[in-house]
Parts: structure tokens; sequence; C-alpha cells
């Protein structure tokens, strides 16, 4: 039987199309959903912020500089510049600050494949209706930092107040960098129970925090580059 190559080609191509308009539309829903979240978003940011969970109240550095330079450095160095999503930055990882936090807010239970791009479509969506600092409330005050027992805890602020029995800022920098070494994978790093992958992480951070090194390239997010 002859097989006909170029009505298999075709097909093919139909076929490949189709799924990249069902993609499209699914990405779009994404975007839309955010965009209609945004106002009651913005209202939580605001109230996080006047009830001392802002980006103020995560204290100063040594060097008298806001620390949530510390947490933007190390989750996703160029959050302040993108739209919402990251493919070239060295260390930022398949993951922005904006991409985390949708994937908090526009799923119950995220599901790594196809989801990425509904996750993705309402990242973007939320970056042109919320501004950054609100996002990074958002994100804040959502990150998830571990079991406790208490019970699984979302949130810098509650972990910081948990751990250290202080609001994050009056805890020193070395307290700071330790919750956020957690953040990568918080069931795994716990400073309940610090071992020396921990330990590791921590040292890495601070190396990178005082510019002793950069990550080796845009999927480097354990920083190796800082070993």
């Amino acid at each position: 039987m002859k097989i006909n190559i170029t009505f298999w080609l075709k097909s093919l191509g139909y076929f490949l199309l189709f799924l990249l308009v069902i993609a499209l539309f699914y990405g779009a829903g994404g975007w839309y959903q955010a965009r209609n979240d945004a106002d009651e978003l913005r209202q939580i940011a605001k109230d996080m912020a006047d009830n001392g969970l802002g980006i103020n109240d995560l204290g100063s550095n040594q060097s008298g500089g806001n620390r949530s330079t510390f947490i933007i450095k190390v989750e996703d160095p160029n959050f302040l510049n993108h739209n919402g999503v990251d493919f070239s930055t060295d260390g930022a990882g398949a993951t922005t600050i904006t991409q985390s936090l949708a994937k908090r807010l526009a799923f119950s239970n995220f599901k790594p494949g196809y989801q990425k791009i509904r996750q993705t479509g309402y990242a973007l969506g939320l970056e042109t209706k919320l501004e950054k600092n609100e996002i990074f409330i958002l994100f804040l005050n959502t990150a998830h930092m571990g079991p406790y027992p208490t019970g699984w805890v979302k949130g810098f602020h509650r972990a910081s107040r948990l751990q250290y029995r202080k609001p994050a800022s009056q805890i020193n920098d070395e307290e700071f960098i330790a919750l956020l070494s957690v953040m990568i994978t918080p069931a795994q790093l716990r400073l309940d129970q610090p071992n020396a992958e921990l330990e590791e992480r921590i040292k890495r951070i601070t190396k990178l925090l005082e510019d002793q090194c950069t990550p080796l390239d845009h999927s480097d997010v354990w920083l190796e580059g800082c070993a």
C-alpha cells in the first residue's frame, strides 16, 4: 500500500495548529481571569500592607536598604523589569514571582504540564493590572514556608513570627536569609530540622547577596554558581 506522505504531513500540520489554538485560548482564559480578579487582589494587597505585612515591614539590611531586594535577587532577579515571564535572566528559573503567585491564585491543585499555559496567561494578566509592589506583597504573604507545629504555613511574615517569635522587621539578616532559603522547597528544607542541604543553601544565598558569585545560567535556581 502506497503511503501518501503529503497527506500525512498536512494532517500533522493541521493537528499541531489545532493544539496551538487550544493552547492560546487556554492561556487567554487565565489572562482574562487575572484581570477580572485584579480589583479584589489590589484591595487584599492594600489590607496586607496596612496590617504590617507589606514591603516596608521586611526591615532594612545592614547597609540600610529594604530587604525585599534579598528576596527578589534570589527568587526572581529581573522581577522589577519583566512582564510576568523571564526566559533569559541568570538564576530566574522557569517560574517568576508573578507566575508563582498565579499558581497559587488560579489553581486549587496546580499540576506541572499543560496548566503552565494558564498559569503564564494569569501572570501576564496580573502584570497588566497590578503594580509590582502589589504583586510582591501578595506573593510574600502566600508563599509556602513549610510545616510547623500549627500546620503548614504560608506567608513570610507569619513564618518569621513562628520561627523567631519576632516580626520580619526585627530579625537580623542571617535569620532573614534562613527564612528565604527554605522557600525553594519548604517541605524539604526546614528550619526546625536543619541539615547540610539547608546550611549549603544559606551559604550560597549569602554569597550571592554579597556579590561574591553569580548563577551559572537561567536555570540555576539552586545557585550552583555559588557553591
